[in-house]
């Protein structure tokens, strides 16, 4: 099986594509943002990477979400129930954790089925 590497570079790829799963890296917004314009921010960069990788969020199997304070966990839920796709909700968990910088708020890591 063939392994497509997007958006590659020296480090990581933003996302890999591998026996009919894309794997997405990390995706973050710009930093010092609100919560709600990194959450909007993060999502927008996933459905980009999905559609380069040939899929879409309805096929997003499972979706991974680190806040840097839990206290935010309603201002990006808002963001993401408006965003995630009617009746194809993927497994997920969030948890707090200290990102790269401390200008970050909010990251997703998300899989999705391809075709």
């Amino acid at each position: 099986m063939s392994i497509e590497r997007i958006e590659s570079g020296p480090r990581m790829s933003q996302a890999v594509v591998h026996g009919g799963i894309a794997y997405l890296a990390g995706q973050v917004g710009a930093p010092g943002e609100t919560v709600t314009a990194q959450t909007t921010e993060v999502l927008a960069q996933i459905d980009r990477l999905l559609a380069l990788a040939g899929t879409d969020k309805s096929q997003i199997l499972t979706a991974q979400i680190w806040l840097a304070d839990m206290a935010d966990f309603a201002e990006m839920n808002a963001v993401w129930d408006e965003w995630v796709s009617q009746g194809n909700a993927p497994a997920r968990w969030t948890g707090e954790a200290r990102l790269a910088t401390p200008d970050y708020k909010v990251e997703i890591i998300v899989t999705a089925v391809v075709g």
